[in-house]
């Protein structure tokens, strides 16, 4: 796969480093719940037509 989107008149690359932290920064995000965060953005990504390269799930937030 390129790493350019195109359509008949533009080509693009975007990119996003995205950071999710939980209020408090609580580190719960362990076991199950990384798990589901992890499964839950990889669906909802897909979703929307965009492309994970890197998806690390640390206990305190999720890069």
């Amino acid at each position: 796969m390129s790493r350019f989107r195109k359509l008949s008149h533009t080509i693009w690359h975007c990119q996003y480093h995205i950071v999710f932290v939980p209020k408090y920064r609580l580190r719960i995000l362990t076991g199950k719940v990384a798990d589901e965060a992890n499964r839950c953005i990889r669906a909802f990504s897909e979703q929307q037509g965009c492309e994970v390269f890197e998806l690390n799930v640390q206990i305190d937030h999720v890069h």
